[in-house]
């Protein structure tokens, strides 16, 4: 990596930009990064480009097309190190070096162990001058879900919710009840259509049998959604079983589940059932197993929205890794859902402690978010 002395507000200028185009792939690229590009020759931009699905061109490439012999002589801003390897796709950093690009721009180096810096190192071998780690937290903010899943095979879990002041998910346990205003309402659509999946426990989807999508109409697109129902207590008529939509929806039971039901929701178009040991306490699944099977499938990502049980045990074993909370200015009163059931600490020696906190208004709510990890 290279001093910071080295980086030039021009460069800084330049990956910012690079990093809008990434954040056009947020939530689509799954199981590989959020990449952008930008050619930029004599302060101009030549071209632009990001990576639009896993399978397709990445993001050097379509900026490499567009800018054609321009691109000849010029300085190529990516977010990403250039891929070395030959995937679904060919090596982006010979791509680069055989457009005769003279100065490559990165935002962070390569987690991949089939990348890590030999993307770099190539471009120089090549006689290409390389200035690597500008504005490195951005670009690994928006893959923290690729960095989560390329170095340990499992998701970014993310859980959010929305809650009184007195930590209350609802007015009256098991019933449905808005909490947070619209502008939040709104933010967790978009939110969701940047996450791989959605996931809910059988509580959640009993009381306010939700759908589970984004609700932004052509410009959006839905999350797999991800429901946990050791005993498959979910109704056939739920709505999450009988949306239009090309997102599937995934059932995680027990293998004490009744059969007859696992065939029959296995009939439903869309919807996939999946057997999983039960956790340790025989009081729910093993969420191990659960995630290490979605991160097989290629989700990167997953936002758990609840309810109780499933905030308690998620963070009881230890396997959230960011928390988002929207907090409404109103009492709930003793009669609600809480945020967090079985879960409990000692003192606070023992409580978890968020680290990078930030605090965000969405109209009369406030947003709480904070990480268990540290970049």
């Amino acid at each position: 990596m290279n001093s910071n002395e080295n980086i030039s507000k021009r460069d800084i200028r330049f990956m910012r930009l690079a990093l809008r185009e990434a954040k056009k792939g947020m939530g689509r690229t799954a199981p590989n990064p959020c990449v952008g590009a930008i050619i930029v020759r004599d302060d101009i931009i030549i071209s632009r480009g990001y990576h639009k699905k896993a399978g397709t061109p990445h993001a050097e490439v379509h900026a490499l097309r567009k800018a054609g012999e321009m691109a000849r002589g010029a300085t190529i801003y990516v977010t990403l190190e250039p891929c070395n390897h030959t995937g679904r796709t060919p090596p982006c950093s010979h791509a680069v070096a055989a457009a005769g690009i003279t100065r490559v721009v990165v935002g962070m180096e390569d987690p991949n162990p089939l990348v890590s810096g030999s993307g770099n190192d190539f471009l120089r071998n090549q006689g290409v001058e390389v200035l690597s780690g500008v504005l490195a937290k951005e670009c690994q903010e928006i893959n923290l879900p690729f960095i989560k899943h390329i170095t340990t095979g499992r998701p970014f879990v993310v859980m959010k919710a929305g809650m009184s002041l007195d930590g209350k998910l609802s007015y009256q346990d098991g019933k449905p009840g808005k909490m947070t205003g619209p502008k939040s309402r709104q933010m967790v659509h978009r939110l969701r259509d940047s996450f791989d999946s959605i996931l809910i426990g059988s509580g959640t989807l009993l009381a306010d049998n939700p759908s589970l999508t984004t609700r932004r109409g052509t410009i959006g697109r839905d999350p797999l959604r991800v429901i946990l129902d050791s005993r498959l207590k979910i109704p056939l008529q739920s709505k999450v079983l009988h949306l239009d939509s090309i997102a599937k929806t995934l059932i995680f039971c027990s293998p004490s589940a009744d059969r007859r039901q696992i065939d029959l929701l296995a009939r439903i178009d869309g919807v996939e059932v999946k057997v999983v040991q039960g956790n340790t306490e025989g009081r729910g699944l093993n969420l191990q197993e659960v995630l290490e099977h979605l991160g097989k499938c290629g989700v990167c990502s997953v936002l758990v929205e609840g309810g109780a049980a499933i905030h308690g045990a998620f963070l009881k074993e230890s396997l959230v890794d960011r928390v988002m909370l929207f907090v409404a200015p109103l009492f709930a009163g003793e009669a609600g859902t809480p945020l967090i059931n079985g879960f409990s600490v000692n003192d606070n020696k023992s409580a978890p402690v968020l680290k990078n906190v930030l605090y965000k208004k969405h109209g009369e709510d406030l947003l709480v978010q904070g990480d268990f990890f540290s970049l």
